[in-house]
Formats: C-alpha cells, sequence, structure tokens
C-alpha cells in the first residue's frame, strides 16, 4: 500500500489554519493601547502580510532545496552547522509549538466562558489539546481530513463575520485615513512593540515546510502552498482588523483579549453575537490542529538524527510520529497552567523571531554554498525581498529586547540551554563511537 501524501490543498490548508488563530482574535486591544490612528493600525497589519509574504517566498527557494521534513531544524544544519539546526529544533521541541498551542487554548476558553460563565476555562483548553491530540496520532490521512474540514469552516465564518461587519452602521467616529503625525506614530517604540504581536499573529506562514517531506510533488507545491496561504491570510486579517476598528470603538478595545466577542456583540447584538463569539472559539481548534500536526516533524526529524533523541521519532503503524505529538501536547498542557497570555506571545515570538531570521539570511548561503543545485523554484525579486525582511524583523527584536527584557531574556536562556543539551549530545556520541 502507498504512502498517503499531502496534496496542496491540504498544504495550504495548514498555512491558512497556523496563521489564522489566537493572535487576529487577540491581540488588537495591546496594539491599541499604543497606537490611536486607524490608518497606523491597518498599517501595521499589511507590514506584518508583506513581512510573512518575503519570509514565504524566500523559503520557497530553500524548501525546493532542501525538501525534507523540519523545517528550519533541515534548513540550519545543512546551511550553517548542525548546532544551529539542533538549537532551532530545541526551541520548537520545548515552546515553538506547544506554546502557540496553549495561547490558542487559553484564548478559545476565555471565548466559551464569556458566553458560558460557569465553564471552567482550564478544563475546556484541556479537553481541546487532548481531543486533537487523538485524532492526529492515529492517522494521517484522518488528520488531513480533519485539517482542511476546520480550516474551510473557519474561512467561510470569517468571510461571512466580515461581511456583516461591513453592513454595520458604528456609533462612534474612526478615520482610516493619514493624520497628522502619523509617521511618528509608525516609527515609534510603541508600532514596533505592536509588530511582535502582528508577526505573531502571522507567525505559521512556514508551517507547510515542516511537512513538506510528506507534501506530493514537493518542489512545485512547497513554495506555492507557502505564498498562497500567506496572501489569503495577509487579505484576511486587514480586513477583519478593518472591521474590529470600525464596530468597536477603541476605547472599549484597549487591554480586552475578546475583540472577537466585543465586534459580534456590536454587529449582532447580544444574542446572536454571543453565538458568533462562541463560533470564533470554534475555529481556534483549526489553529491547534494545524499545530499539532505540523510541531512533531520537526521533533521527529531531530530524533532521527540525534542517537538521544530517538524515541521521539518512534512512529506508529501509520508513519505517524505519536510520541512527538503526546509529548508537544503535555508541555502545551504545563503551560496552560503556568504562563499568562501576553507573555507568553512576547516570548514566543522574539525567541521564533532568531531562527526564521537565521532561516531567510541562508537564502545567501544557498546560493554561494550551494551553487550545483538547480531547482524550479527562485526567490522573486531577490535581494531585495529577503534584506526586506531582515531589516524589519531585526528593528522589531531590537525594540523587544529594549521594551521587554524579561521576556527576550527567557527565549536567550532558551536558546542557551539548548547548545548545552546540543553539546552534551554531540560528546555522549563522540564517546560511544570510541568504545
Amino acid at each position: 500500500m502507498s504512502q498517503h501524501k499531502i496534496g496542496f490543498n491540504t498544504a495550504v490548508s495548514v498555512v491558512i489554519a497556523n496563521m489564522i488563530g489566537t493572535g487576529v482574535f487577540t491581540s488588537l486591544g495591546f496594539q491599541v493601547m499604543g497606537l490611536q490612528s486607524g490608518f497606523s493600525i491597518i498599517l501595521l497589519w499589511i507590514v506584518g502580510g508583506v513581512l510573512a509574504l518575503c519570509g514565504a517566498l524566500t523559503y520557497g527557494e530553500i524548501g525546493a532545496a532542501f525538501p525534507e521534513s523540519g523545517g528550519e531544524y533541515n534548513y540550519l544544519s545543512k546551511l550553517y552547522h548542525p548546532a544551529l539546526g539542533f538549537l532551532s529544533g530545541w526551541v520548537s521541541l520545548t515552546v515553538g509549538f506547544a506554546a502557540p498551542i496553549a495561547a490558542a487554548s487559553v484564548a478559545l476558553a476565555h471565548y466559551v466562558t464569556k458566553i458560558y460563565p460557569q465553564a471552567q476555562a482550564n478544563v475546556i483548553s484541556f479537553s481541546v489539546i487532548i481531543v486533537i491530540t487523538a485524532v492526529h496520532s492515529v492517522n494521517l490521512r484522518a488528520g488531513s481530513l480533519f485539517q482542511r474540514g476546520f480550516t474551510w469552516v473557519k474561512i467561510v465564518c470569517i468571510l461571512m463575520f466580515v461581511g456583516f461587519g461591513l453592513f454595520y452602521v458604528p456609533q462612534h467616529h474612526i478615520s482610516f485615513l493619514p493624520g497628522p503625525g502619523v509617521w511618528t506614530d509608525i516609527f515609534s517604540t510603541a508600532f514596533a512593540g505592536s509588530l511582535i504581536y502582528v508577526v505573531y499573529a502571522y507567525s505559521g506562514w512556514n508551517a507547510a515546510a515542516y511537512i513538506s517531506g510528506e507534501i506530493a510533488n514537493v518542489k512545485q507545491n512547497l513554495p506555492r502552498a507557502l505564498f498562497v496561504g500567506t496572501l489569503v491570510v495577509m487579505a484576511i486579517y486587514t480586513i477583519l482588523n478593518y472591521v474590529f476598528l470600525y464596530t468597536v470603538p477603541v476605547s472599549e478595545l484597549k487591554g480586552t483579549l475578546e475583540v472577537g466577542y466585543l465586534s459580534a456583540n456590536k454587529i449582532f447584538g447580544s444574542q446572536v453575537g454571543q453565538f458568533m463569539s462562541l463560533v470564533i472559539a470554534v475555529l481556534l481548534i483549526s489553529t491547534i490542529s494545524a499545530m499539532v500536526l505540523a510541531g512533531p516533524r520537526v521533533i521527529q526529524s531531530m530524533g532521527n538524527n540525534i542517537h538521544g533523541l530517538r524515541f521521539f521519532a518512534t512512529a506508529n503503524k501509520n508513519n505517524v510520529p505519536y510520541v512527538a505529538i503526546i509529548f508537544q501536547s503535555i508541555i502545551a498542557l504545563v503551560l496552560v497552567m503556568t504562563s499568562s497570555f501576553e507573555s507568553l506571545i512576547t516570548y514566543v515570538g522574539f525567541t521564533l523571531n532568531i531562527f526564521t531570521f537565521l532561516t531567510v539570511a541562508g537564502v545567501f548561503v544557498l546560493r554561494f554554498k550551494f551553487k550545483q543545485l538547480t531547482t524550479s523554484y527562485k526567490t522573486p525579486f531577490y535581494p531585495i525581498t529577503p534584506l526586506l525582511f531582515l531589516s524589519v524583523i531585526f528593528w522589531i527584536s531590537y525594540n523587544v529586547v529594549r521594551e521587554k527584557p524579561t521576556e527576550s531574556l527567557y527565549g536567550l536562556i532558551t536558546v542557551a540551554v539548548g547548545l548545552v543539551v546540543y553539546f552534551l549530545t554531540n560528546n555522549k556520541k563522540k564517546e560511544s563511537r570510541k568504545s
């Protein structure tokens, strides 16, 4: 029997589902605390989209050159050194996917408890993670069907939400035209600080790279899936945030996690608005599912290459890395109990940016060091595309270090611990070879 392969449509759905989730339904409340202009906030989401597109276009070339599963773990090991690949995998293994899964499940529980206050938030978060883990631990085909189904439901519901929102007559004044001092706003630390939430919301544009070894016709389908998925999400994010700002006064949005709940109440009234809020909660299931599907492939790839982590490469008869899936979900469950939402996003966003920065920079290494590799896909507008991505990510990271030193330090400590584990693993390998 031939092994089931992931097609282009499922690969696109993995990208879209990974991206559309926690960030877009929760982060606007934090952004409006530093930015008041509708133009600045919409521009924030457009900049984030262009940034994600630049990253996706560049990853497409690297992924076509190295089409195995594993994402940054695979790319950085080949482009730079196995130590860097290990560190990116270590971050994925510990928090890279588990933390966003935890954040999405917490956001889901927040939306549900707004409607059903008697419900236990932690019980909801736990139940969702456990059920999705069970689905993806059994069979890739079943997981793919689950993923595609929830992704299309997500897109249709969001488009309906936006459609009704555009016909709503707001009770407050909001302008989306550039006003006086708008450029000062755009180049402020508040704009850079808000971008970390936007970059987090767009994270997932590289999701198909983690499962590229299981994608049919990968050298063609991977770059297309990354680009199409990111472009669709950029359009959805921009118009969705327009609707949020258009329907809810900024004063009510400030510091609020459930911006979708507030907007739904304004558009549909309290009763229908509660139902739409419940729909948003269901939509987050697709996000959790996509990360449960993609993340363990990185851990599995590390287990195949590193003797000390071989346990994580264990797969069932359907070649599903169920040990890695369960391990990742256990970490997510621990984070649900121990971490605050805002600090979690900043910490994860900063840490992941280190490795996406190095991977995008790797396209220059690829063209210099691997000239013999010929691929059907090259990064459009090279070198402007990767350089634009690198410049903005560096600017964001610099401002995060200044404004959020604690979360930045935790990110660097996570990487440092991974480096220690790498050298300990290497020493053990050398000793076993000598004996």
